[in-house]
């Protein structure tokens, strides 16, 4: 596990409905929705040298989300990116941070799951954290996982919700093989994510990545995809199996948290030659240049 308790997030500043508080004495209400049943939506931002990649992209998939779930009240793009900038200034933040925004339907007037309970706002919850990319970048080992992805007639994945029971648990079973990550498949047999990234292979130099049928839509996944266009790299989206994975010459996977990190090992197979592969390298220079190039400015 590469995440580790980071000493300079020892005093953050928390920033809770709009309050800033340290780290120790930061609170969300018993009666909160995201307590009571993961009623929530969420985003996870980078930081890189004071400006935000695609802030405006995540800031919509969160709205959208929100619309899907039915909240009444939701706070503008304008409101939300103050909160994250307060948030940043108090922490004296501008690089190598990972932004965690959860967006909550609110405090309930009493228990219980019924919406109409929800009488006084959502709750917008900015966490900061110093974190440089999660992933081991020399090549990751995955193991496929039992649980499935839901398909959009049992719970779309385009909604970025808080209830990641799914993802824990294929965690849980990663963990258990001594792996660095699941490999979750959709209810057809198909690649869906794994429990926390999107999923690209290549083969004979084409890039190939699943369909978003059951799974979010990826804000760095769409990203890469772009990239190809932009840059004349043979690319498809299409529905994978693991048998193309397994075939593949490289592997690699796509997340805010982790940026661009190849894959060398799953399911006790070995992917191409072992090593990180030259597409790969290729696209996470291209992803470091455009980041180092973009992004919205939200702190000198």
């Amino acid at each position: 596990m590469k995440q580790t308790f980071d000493d300079r997030n020892r005093d953050l500043i928390v920033n809770v409905a709009g309050r800033l508080t340290p780290r120790a004495e930061a609170r969300v209400s018993p009666f909160d929705s995201v307590v009571q049943g993961g009623d929530a939506v969420w985003e996870g931002l980078r930081l890189y040298d004071g400006r935000i990649f695609k802030l405006k992209e995540h800031l919509d998939r969160m709205h959208r989300s929100a619309r899907a779930l039915a909240f009444e009240q939701i706070p503008d793009h304008e409101t939300i990116t103050d909160q994250i900038r307060k948030t940043l200034v108090a922490n004296n933040m501008r690089d190598e941070v990972h932004i965690r925004l959860t967006l909550t339907r609110g405090e309930k007037i009493t228990s219980g799951m019924d919406p109409r309970l929800n009488q006084s706002g959502p709750t917008l919850i900015v966490l900061a954290e110093y974190k440089p990319p999660v992933y081991d970048k020399s090549g990751l080992t995955l193991i496929t996982s039992s649980i499935r992805r839901f398909p959009p007639d049992c719970l779309d994945p385009k909604i970025h919700h808080a209830n990641l029971i799914q993802s824990i648990l294929a965690k849980i079973e990663a963990n258990a093989a001594g792996a660095d990550d699941a490999l979750m498949l959709d209810v057809r047999g198909f690649v869906a994510e794994t429990n926390a990234t999107h999923v690209f292979v290549v083969r004979d130099e084409k890039v190939l990545t699943g369909d978003t049928r059951a799974c979010p839509e990826g804000i760095t996944r769409q990203t890469v995809v772009d990239l190809c266009s932009d840059h004349g790299i043979s690319h498809e989206i299409r529905d994978l199996s693991t048998t193309d994975i397994y075939a593949a010459d490289e592997m690699f996977c796509t997340g805010t948290m982790g940026e661009l990190a190849a894959v060398t090992r799953v399911d006790g197979r070995t992917i191409g030659n072992g090593k990180v592969g030259p597409m790969t390298q290729r696209l996470s220079e291209l992803f470091k240049k455009l980041v180092g190039e973009s992004g919205y400015r939200i702190v000198e």
